[in-house]
Formats: structure tokens, sequence, C-alpha cells
């Protein structure tokens, strides 16, 4: 049996935007819900999330769904990290938690946004652990929360099952995403053995997808590959052109300086050469904005 790498936009979103049983095993599974806040029911909501005003930037998730509470949560799997990822997903979060009241409905009505964030990449290396929960709690009294967005990151890369054995659903459903890809050929029977989990794994497998599918998969990865290669290319750059500088002008402040410009120079212009590449491989529009951050319009015009 060949098996398609679940990380990747279309085998994510086949699975956990197609079988609500499934999304809603994984997000009971990684989401910190207390004991009696589980989710029992899920219903999807169109992941792009349109503003009224035309002229304000509207976003796109991988997944967005809500319990029969009100609850709501986004999902997303990101296959590359910027800093840039912090704030567009506290601004999905924000609208999501912003647009579920209607003119003339009181705030009591509001229920918590939670966004789950699967990130194939290390962002937090002078953290320990995989596992990042923010959520807004008073600077003195942590015990103090105000309850509305919850945001969670998962470092994928850092985990590490046999240190976590104690939770086994949460540990079950990041083995899935990190060990199944192209080259498996045998599955671990513990991950068999569990229904929603062999479910998903039936769900990627190769011969389930059309010729037109598994093209768009490569695209997709090789879409990746580029982005990967500019933006290390681009920091290689800006490194470079910031040493230069703050030899030139012989002090510590001339290197940083020159350092910060380069990397953003280098950054904007890697996004822009991975935007064009995109294009010409043929992803849809919407897709390169989720991927690299930049706004429709502008990658409209490239």
């Amino acid at each position: 049996m060949k098996y398609l790498n679940p990380k990747a936009d279309l085998t994510f979103k086949r699975v956990f935007g197609q079988h609500p049983d499934l999304v809603m095993s994984l997000l009971n599974a990684l989401l910190p819900l207390k004991e009696g806040e589980e989710i029992t029911e899920i219903e999807y909501l169109p992941s792009e999330m349109i503003p009224e005003n035309p002229l304000r930037k509207y976003s796109i998730v991988d997944v967005r769904c809500k319990d029969k509470k009100g609850r709501q949560f986004l999902v997303e799997m990101q296959m590359l990290w910027s800093p840039e990822f912090y704030q567009r997903v506290l601004f999905n979060a924000s609208k999501a938690y912003v647009r579920q009241l209607k003119t003339g409905e009181t705030y009591e009505l509001l229920q918590p946004i939670y966004s789950l964030n699967l990130v194939n990449d290390v962002f937090e290396p002078k953290l320990d652990g995989y596992y990042h929960h923010y959520e807004l709690v008073h600077v003195e009294h942590s015990d103090k929360v105000i309850d509305g967005l919850q945001l969670i990151f998962v470092e994928l890369p850092k985990f590490t099952p046999h240190t976590y054995s104690e939770k086994r659903m949460h540990v079950l459903w990041l083995r899935y995403l990190t060990e199944i890809n192209e080259y498996t050929r045998q599955v671990p029977e513990e991950l068999l053995s569990v229904p929603e989990i062999s479910k998903a794994l039936s769900e990627l497998e190769e011969s389930a997808f059309s010729d037109e599918q598994l093209a768009g998969y490569e695209h997709f990865w090789d879409g990746i590959s580029v982005e990967k290669t500019i933006y290390n290319s681009a920091i290689r750059k800006g490194l470079a052109e910031g040493e230069a500088k703050g030899k030139a002008e012989g002090k510590a402040e001339g290197l940083a300086e020159g350092e910060a410009k380069g990397k953003v120079e280098g950054k904007l212009e890697a996004l822009h050469q991975t935007a064009a590449n995109m294009k010409r491989m043929g992803m849809e529009v919407a897709d390169i904005a989720k991927c690299t951050g930049l706004p429709i319009e502008e990658i409209e015009e490239l």
C-alpha cells in the first residue's frame, strides 16, 4: 500500500475538511480542553472569511468549524514558518471572534475561538517542548484568564512520541502527521488499531486520488521546495549584506541595521519569487496567498 503525506494541502483538507468525526477527534486530542468540555458534534463553516468591507483583508484557513455550543475551531497546517505567522493567526482568530455577532446582538453570545496551528518547522528553538498554548492571562495573577481566544502552536519536528506516552490520542494523531509519508509501506499496528486514525490512513491511499489530484499534490511539494530554497537564500543574502555594511561602517550598529534591512528586503523578494513560481505551476491565487501571506491583489499583479 502506498500513501501520500497527510501534511500536504490536498490530503490535509481531504482528511480533516471532509470528515467531521476525524477533525473532532483531532481537536479533542490536541486542544487544551478541560474535562467535560470535549467536542461532541461538529459543523463545518466556510474556510474563507470575507469581510463586509471589500477594502479590508479577507483570510483563508484550512479547516473552520464549530460545535453545538457555538465554539469555533480554526485548524491550519503550515509547512514553513515566518515570524509574521503569529500575527496572521491572531488576525484570523480575532476576525472569527468578532464576526460571531450580528448587529444588535449582545456580547454574552460570544463563544471562545480555538486556533490550532500545526507547523512543520521549528520556530521556537530556545523553548523546550513542541506544544505552545497562548491565552489572555493577567500578567501578575496567571489564574485570571479572559476567555475568548485560545491560540495553540505545535512544532511537529520537535515531537517525540516516547516522551508523551500518557496522552494516547494526542500522541497517535501526532504520529500520524509526522510518521506517515510517501515512503511508508507498513503502518504501525498501534495506529491501525484506532478506528479514527485507520480511517484517516485510508484517505491517504494513493489509489484513492485521480491523476489530476496527484499532479496538484506534486505541484504543492514543488512550491514548498522552491519557497524554502528562496527563503533560505534570502536569509543568507540578508546576513551577507548586513555583515558587509557593518564592516564598512566599523560599527556593531551598522552590522545590525544592515542585517535587519537585508533580511526584510531579501524576504520580500523571496516571497514575490515564490508567488510567481506558484502561479506558473498553476496554483490558485487564494492558495498562494495562504502560503506566502501576500495580498491577493499583489499576487495577481505578478
